[in-house]
C-alpha cells in the first residue's frame, strides 16, 4: 500500500474566456448567508418574474442553458442586488438584528421570530412585500400564535428590540 501526503490545492480557477456582448454586466448580490436568508421571501416576491423567466429558459434548454440563460439569470441577481439594497435603506436595523440572530442560531427561522417579525413589518410598511410560504397550506407558519418550534436559547438583543416595539405599539 502507497502512502500519500495530504495536500490542499487553493489555486482560483477562473476562466479567462470574456462574457458575450449581448449579456449586461451585473455586480455580484454582494451578501453572505445570513442576510440573504433573512431578505430570501422579499426576494422571492419582489423578483418571482425575473425567477420564473430564469427557470422556465433552464427548462426549455432541457439542461444545456447556461450560456443561453444568462441574460435572465443577471435579470434575476440585478432584482435579488434591489431588494437588499432597499431593505438596507429603509429597515437596517430590523434587517440587521435578523440576520444578525440567524447567524447566530444556524439559520433556523424559528429562533429568531421576534426580530423576523420587527422585520416583516417594516418591510411591509415601507416596501409592500411581505412573507408568503408558497403552498403552505392552513396557517402561515410564521404567523402562529402557538408554534410546534419554539425557540430554544433566548436572544437577548432580539427580545429587548420586541419589548420595545410593544411598549410603543409598533406592533
Amino acid at each position: 500500500m502507497s502512502e500519500q501526503e495530504p495536500s490542499l490545492n487553493y489555486k482560483l480557477s477562473v476562466d479567462p474566456t470574456p462574457m458575450p456582448k449581448d449579456i449586461p454586466q451585473v455586480d455580484e448580490v454582494g451578501a453572505t448567508s445570513g442576510p440573504l436568508y433573512s431578505a430570501a421571501y422579499f426576494i422571492g416576491a419582489r423578483c418571482k418574474p425575473y425567477n420564473d423567466d430564469f427557470i422556465l429558459c433552464k427548462e426549455e434548454a432541457q439542461g444545456k442553458g447556461e450560456i443561453d440563460c444568462l441574460k435572465e439569470g443577471r435579470r434575476v441577481t440585478r432584482c435579488a442586488s434591489s431588494v437588499i439594497k432597499d431593505i438596507n435603506a429603509h429597515c437596517a436595523e430590523s434587517f440587521k438584528l435578523h440576520y444578525t440572530c440567524m447567524n447566530e442560531h444556524n439559520m433556523e427561522y424559528f429562533e429568531c421570530r421576534k426580530a423576523e417579525t420587527l422585520l416583516r413589518k417594516c418591510v411591509f410598511d415601507n416596501l409592500k412585500l411581505d412573507k408568503h410560504i408558497p403552498d403552505a397550506e392552513g396557517e402561515q407558519v410564521h404567523l402562529k400564535k402557538n408554534p410546534m418550534y419554539k425557540p430554544i436559547y433566548t436572544y437577548m438583543p432580539q427580545e429587548l428590540a420586541y419589548e420595545k416595539a410593544e411598549k410603543e405599539g409598533k406592533i
